[in-house]
């Protein structure tokens, strides 16, 4: 096993579709699709079910991404102490899901006119770690939505983003103006990563039976159990969404923060300045 075919492996996990993967990886759907299949020839198993609408992970491919993530993090972390040994400038970037998309597209191009020298990487978390690599030490500045533990963790808000529940169109409920928890009772909700903050949790989850729910690591896998099993999720208002999926807003749910986060601890410049330049690029 390489370090590329395992970044394939997890674009295509993350995806739960071979051809979204690819658009991702800046790649034709082909030879990702080789890369897969060398990948579980190599392992002797079979890593993802095909559906016609997707792929999902089996259990054996269930194990290889949690793993994966682990392993990729460890390389990543390698990369930057090596460079910084170097005297390169670098700076690893955290972001969770669409968070660093909703600061806009202006972020990328002030960054790097004011900062061309500086490499950056970019780490992407799953749903089970808020502080999108913070928390593990894994990247210097993080751009992510609240609540979550802040402890050792300072936020700057960029905006805040009322959330509301997703649902089909032909749920009795979603052709509502707005919806309370009361109207939501009895649903079940989507399940998120064990061991996963418990103030992300309890925000981003109802109270109903989550137990019976696989867990869900990605927005995608969310969106997809809404549309497939009529699971109850939550997501911020304006959120594009598949066909077939609403999202009415939750009239008793605080809105949650974007937010770009970085350890108390640090003293960079160039944290500093990506905190100007992600404020300056933020939507109003």
């Amino acid at each position: 096993m390489d370090l590329r075919s395992l970044r394939y492996f997890v674009a295509v996990a993350e995806e739960c579709h071979i051809g979204r993967a690819a658009n991702r990886l800046h790649m034709t759907q082909p030879p990702l699709s080789r890369a897969i299949r060398q990948l579980e020839d190599e392992l002797g198993v079979l890593l993802f079910e095909r559906t016609p609408k997707g792929v999902t992970l089996t259990p054996a491919g269930e194990v290889l991404y949690g793993e994966t993530g682990a392993l990729l993090g460890r390389v990543d972390g390698l990369r930057r102490r090596v460079a910084a040994a170097a005297g390169t400038a670098l700076l690893a970037v955290g972001t969770l899901a669409d968070a660093a998309e909703q600061v806009g597209g202006r972020l990328v191009s002030l960054f790097r006119a004011r900062y061309p020298h500086v490499h950056v990487t970019i780490h992407e978390s799953d749903l089970g770690d808020p502080t999108a690599g913070l928390r593990a030490g894994l990247v210097d500045v993080a751009i992510t939505r609240t609540p979550f533990d802040d402890t050792g963790i300072s936020t700057h808000v960029l905006r805040s983003v009322p959330v509301g529940v997703v649902m089909r169109g032909d749920d009795p409920l979603a052709a509502h103006a707005s919806l309370s928890s009361t109207d939501l009772a009895g649903r079940r909700w989507v399940r998120l990563p064990e061991g996963a903050d418990p103030a992300w949790t309890s925000y981003w989850t109802g109270s109903g039976d989550n137990d019976a729910s696989p867990v869900m690591r990605t927005i995608q896998e969310c969106l997809q159990a809404v549309l497939w099993n009529n699971t109850s999720a939550l997501a911020p208002i304006g959120q594009p969404m598949p066909d077939g999926l609403v999202v009415v807003p939750l009239s008793d749910r605080p809105p949650s923060d974007l937010v770009v986060a970085w350890p108390r601890t640090a003293r960079s410049p160039l944290v500093r300045g990506f905190i100007q330049v992600a404020e300056n690029c933020r939507q109003t």
